[in-house]
């Protein structure tokens, strides 16, 4: 539709040759989802199309708004200052708005249980199973925060226990990995124990995640194109249309 703000899904990027296929996939899901919106798919790093290089390309189509939509689960390093910097070195004819980070929300939590059911558990399930939340990790203290936030909240779904684990090296000491979080709800009596990575996409860290997940019960796969993620990237694109373009010569 004229004058609707093309949304732009700004992806991190791997070298791995999985995370690009599962942001495409997810980005056709958003597109069935919304047939009439123009969607754009660009990478900070190792991937192409760049952000730049988008960005670029829609001012010479003519564009004139567009919403840029952080692909990150929490709000860090890269959505707190990768991210504006980049927009910041748009061509001057374009508006912009920063749409928030996808987390937290409630229907990622749906997606989570989603991934856990189809890794082959059930409703029923819940009460006598403790749950690892894996996330990459970070050493924000916002993002750390959240993490352990939603970790409370699933738990009180009715899980046995939800513990917060952590994949990356950058987290801060104390802050325990995937496997010593299985062990821990071992030791709390759990009749088993489930890995859910609170990732989007296949790679290094996703990986590490399920190198921990050895000793557990089931490993769910990552969020991916799960439908409820789709769904929490057009809420922010919504939310992102009412607000104020940025001060990108700012």
């Amino acid at each position: 539709m004229p004058g609707t703000p093309v949304l732009l899904v700004i992806a991190h990027g791997s070298r791995d040759p999985r995370h690009a296929a599962t942001v495409h996939a997810l980005v056709r899901r958003l597109r069935s989802l919304r047939p009439g919106l123009r969607v754009e798919t660009g990478f900070l790093d190792f991937n192409l199309p760049s952000v730049h290089g988008v960005l670029e390309s829609l001012a010479a189509d003519g564009v004139r708004d567009v919403v840029a939509l952080p692909l990150l689960l929490t709000r860090a390093f890269h959505a707190k200052a990768d991210i504006p910097a980049v927009l910041r070195d748009a061509p001057a004819r374009l508006r912009i708005r920063q749409a928030e980070v996808l987390g937290p929300s409630p229907l990622l939590l749906s997606a989570l249980e989603r991934r856990l059911y189809e890794s082959g558990l059930s409703p029923a399930d819940k009460s006598s199973t403790g749950v690892v939340l894996a996330s990459a990790g970070s050493s924000d203290p916002e993002a750390i925060a959240v993490i352990a936030d939603i970790a409370r909240e699933w738990w009180h779904t009715g899980w046995c226990a939800v513990r917060p684990a952590f994949a990356s090296a950058g987290s801060p000491a104390g802050f325990p990995r995937t496997e010593q979080a299985v062990a821990e709800l071992r030791a709390l009596g759990c009749a088993r124990v489930a890995v859910a990575p609170y990732v989007l996409a296949p790679g290094f860290l996703p990986d590490r995640i399920a190198r921990g997940a050895a000793e557990a019960d089931v490993l769910a796969d990552v969020l991916g194109p799960a439908p409820e993620v789709a769904r929490v990237l057009l809420e922010r694109y919504a939310e992102a249309v009412v607000s104020a373009p940025l001060a990108l010569g700012a």
